[in-house]
């Protein structure tokens, strides 16, 4: 299997939330753990991926396999999308078989398992020189591939750059791999960029003060769901009416404090990326170019996350099970409910004779 650090199952915020978790100080490490487990999912399904690859894959002859040269199956793949397939794919000059000439199958449940030849057709697959890595099979790879909508670009890309400014904060974290036009991006990272957006009234060190309000139009360069940054305290917009901001203060480990009218808001809109990640090329985008992030299926992301959190946890024990000093005090960390999770798992996504 592939490095899964451009392929995550959850995200660095899910797992923070989940734990109670305040700062940005142990992200990497989070990202780490999130990554080992992504890994592990994929490990114990025996390679299935819930985000997709753009991949060439090559297979034996079938007719060594006793198919007939009708049949290719994909006992170890999960296809999606088939862009070109190839016969004689070692030979100097390999045969492109038309689409009209093979049936992906089972064709009423995707993913497929198998590539079958048109028996009305005159195709075949063919050996070649060798029956090894006769078969080029070009596509998408995964067992799913769903996407959810997550804003869109505040800035044209050429394509080469690695810190793209988006729309909405609040849609996209650490650990999402996104997806802009064809080309898909693993967000790596994220920093504060000026919404434009300024106060219109001083604010006190109270954090029962959780009204704020915007200069005059400013209500609009917002975002219900971001944490936004004022001085250098973060805090969690809950909602937006008109110019006035409902926040809870003091968010994510800062310090209250007082501010001063006018005062600039800064939002984590600049993304890190890692640019044509899983297969994917590189690409120019236009400004206002929509985004989607994949999203895994809900119980494939729950089980990350309980995973990376295992994980944070037995590391703070030092891997010996007990995490705090005093006996009384002690507290030992089980993976019981992570093994009832994975038995769940292998029996919903678990492959057939693997």
């Amino acid at each position: 299997m592939g490095n899964t650090a451009t392929r995550c199952y959850t995200t660095v915020a899910a797992v923070k939330s989940d734990v109670g978790l305040a700062g940005p100080d142990l992200d990497p490490r989070i990202l780490r753990n999130v990554q080992a487990a992504t890994q592990h999912t994929e490990n114990i399904l025996s390679g299935r991926r819930f985000i997709p690859e753009t991949a060439t894959k090559l297979y034996r002859w079938p007719s060594r396999n006793g198919l007939g040269g009708y049949t290719l199956k994909l006992p170890d793949d999960d296809l999606l999308y088939l862009t070109t397939l190839k016969t004689k794919a070692q030979d100097t000059t390999p045969t492109t078989i038309d689409p009209t000439d093979y049936f992906l199958e089972p064709v009423n449940d995707p993913p497929y398992n198998r590539i079958e030849i048109d028996l009305s057709s005159s195709a075949v697959f063919e050996s070649g020189d060798t029956p090894q890595h006769s078969i080029s099979v070009l596509g998408r790879f995964a067992y799913c591939e769903d996407t959810v909508t997550a804003g869109a670009l505040a800035e044209a890309d050429d394509g080469t750059e690695t810190a793209l400014d988006v729309s909405d904060s609040s849609l996209i974290d650490v650990g999402h791999t996104i997806l802009i036009g064809t080309e898909a991006m693993f967000v790596s990272g994220k920093t504060l960029k000026d919404t434009t957006a300024n106060t219109g009234a001083a604010m006190l060190k109270d954090k029962a003060g959780t009204t704020i309000t915007l200069a005059a139009g400013h209500g609009a360069l917002l975002k219900a769901g971001e944490v936004i940054t004022i001085d250098s305290e973060r805090m969690l917009v809950e909602s937006i009416s008109t110019d006035t901001l409902a926040v809870e203060r003091a968010y994510d480990g800062s310090v209250l404090a007082t501010h001063a009218n006018p005062s600039d808001v800064y939002a984590p809109r600049t993304l890190t990326v890692v640019r044509a990640v899983n297969g994917t090329t590189a690409a120019a985008h236009d400004d206002l170019a929509a985004i989607v992030k994949y999203a895994p299926p809900a119980d494939i992301e729950e089980y990350c996350r309980a995973r990376a959190i295992f994980h944070h946890e037995a590391g703070k024990s030092g891997w010996t099970g007990v995490i705090g000093g005093s006996e009384g005090g002690a507290v030992e960390t089980k993976g019981f409910n992570l093994w009832a999770m994975e038995k769940a798992l292998k029996a919903k996504y678990g492959k057939v004779g693997v």
